[in-house]
């Protein structure tokens, strides 16, 4: 590439400079402030990479640096279910990452909407640190004061934010994947006890959807790429257009139990359900009993400036189950499936459970960290912050007509749907101290913590339009 692949080229074209003499020119140009450009024989083109390389602020770790040495010790130890980039990061705060060189990183991605109150917050390390004195688990053996404190602040907001109208119970986990499982199996038991001869058991979720990796969950997400390497999936799930109104009632039938949607689709490309399609959806499952679910892991917890997505919908498109985790631990393992009564006097004694799931660490922190995010006034902000992305992407779609063909999301869920692979613009604005990431076909997915500044966002913004331009000239 020639966003920079100088010194491996230089390497392998010119016998005559050695590794350390290329490394000791690199250091020495790195760390020159006012110096001038020694000469050199190196043909034109390779000197120019070199000194692009140069000019980065954050150029990616090369294979002879500490970086390179630790992940290589690392890797034959470590299951390779993961591509990452070069940067090994070890620090956060607020909005600003920093890796093992002391390279920093403005966080458009937050941990894929996690750390929406940022990296490091001094309140959650306070009382990380208190409760971890006091007590971290003791299994739900026992009672402790922070699961029924947590559960009881989730549906109290959630009622009062005008949301999920018939919120009643929660159901405490450690995961996304785990709160999907929770309610798929919630949904099954709930169809066995409308219909006792077991035919009200089919799941039905929607193409380009991610819902999770574990077994039920991953059978709810119809994309091969991770269905195929684990086939067979669990038998009973059946798969829809997503806001495809037309195929509702062929596809939600007697034999339905559960509709489980993302009201907007994260991994699958920022897609908005319409909506008239979730209300169909509910009127739908209303009219052959089935429970409807809606995953809110990516999109919940006031990323798009309400507290919960779908709480811009009237009550005749609210769900029976939601899901949510991610941003609820901020960092911190937690998940949580909210339902309705109806659905919780279905669900007995031993039928499901967790021995983590609920620890007094993570509900302390979880119940925290969900009073901050519920602050309307941090609500209101994430709608304001939303327009200045916006107003950004405007810009660049006229800067970049051919590569910038439209934006998609709401509030702080964003993304921007491009004619080509972003690979090249993700790594040239990482070189550049910006961490973007991608999702779906071509799009490029902004998800940062709910806390950054308009200077932090127009700094950002900023560094993508050098990284498109960058990645436009690399194709020419």
């Amino acid at each position: 590439m020639a966003l920079r692949l100088a010194s491996r080229r230089v390497g392998t074209a010119f016998n005559g400079f050695t590794r350390a003499s290329i490394v000791e020119s690199r250091l020495y140009r790195r760390n020159a402030t006012a110096m001038a450009v020694p000469t050199s024989s190196l043909p034109d083109e390779i000197r120019s990479e070199i000194f692009t390389e140069a000019s980065l602020p954050n150029p990616d770790p090369h294979s002879d640096s500490p970086t390179v040495a630790i992940v290589n010790q690392h890797a034959s130890y470590m299951v390779a279910t993961y591509v990452r980039p070069p940067p090994m990061l070890v620090r956060g705060e607020g909005c600003y990452l920093w890796d093992i060189e002391n390279r920093r990183y403005l966080d458009f991605t937050a941990g894929i909407a996690v750390n929406s109150l940022g990296h490091a917050d001094p309140e959650m390390v306070k009382l990380m640190a208190q409760q971890a004195r006091t007590l971290i688990h003791a299994s739900n053996l026992y009672h402790n004061p922070w699961t029924g404190e947590l559960s009881k602040l989730i549906v109290n907001k959630t009622l009062g934010s005008g949301s999920m109208q018939h919120a009643s119970k929660v159901f405490i986990c450690n995961s996304g994947s785990e709160a999907n499982e929770a309610a798929i199996k919630f949904a099954r038991k709930v169809g066995k006890v409308r219909n006792p001869s077991g035919s009200q058991h089919e799941i039905v979720s929607f193409q380009n959807s991610f819902h999770g990796r574990t077994m039920g969950s991953l059978s709810a997400t119809p994309n091969p790429k991770y269905q195929k390497p684990f086939a067979p999936m669990i038998p009973g799930f059946r798969y829809g257009i997503y806001n495809d109104i037309a195929g509702i009632n062929d596809l939600i039938t007697e034999t339905t139990c559960g509709v489980l949607i993302e009201p907007i689709q994260g991994e699958g490309g920022i897609n908005v359900a319409t909506p008239e399609f979730l209300q169909a959806l509910r009127a739908r499952c209303n009219e052959v009993g089935a429970v409807l679910v809606y995953d809110e892991i990516q999109c919940g917890l006031s990323r798009t400036g309400q507290l919960w997505a779908h709480g811009i919908l009237p009550p005749s498109a609210h769900p029976d189950i939601l899901t949510t985790a991610k941003a609820l631990g901020n960092g911190f393992p937690i998940g949580a499936t909210i339902v309705s009564e109806e659905v919780a006097k279905c669900i007995m004694t031993g039928d499901h459970g967790t021995t983590f799931g609920g620890n007094p660490l993570a509900c302390r922190l979880a119940h925290h960290i969900f009073t901050r995010l519920s602050d309307p006034n941090l609500q209101k902000a994430v709608l304001e912050k939303e327009q200045i992305f916006r107003k950004g992407f405007e810009t660049l779609q006229q800067r970049f007509p051919d590569l910038v063909r439209e934006v998609r999301g709401r509030g702080l869920i964003l993304g921007l749907q491009l004619t080509i692979d972003p690979t090249l613009i993700v790594t040239a604005a990482r070189e550049r101290g910006l961490l973007i990431i991608t999702c779906g076909t071509n799009t490029l997915r902004f998800v940062p913590p709910l806390i950054i500044s308009e200077g932090e966002i127009q700094e950002g913004l900023a560094i993508l339009g050098e990284a498109i331009q960058a990645a436009s000239d690399a194709r020419r």
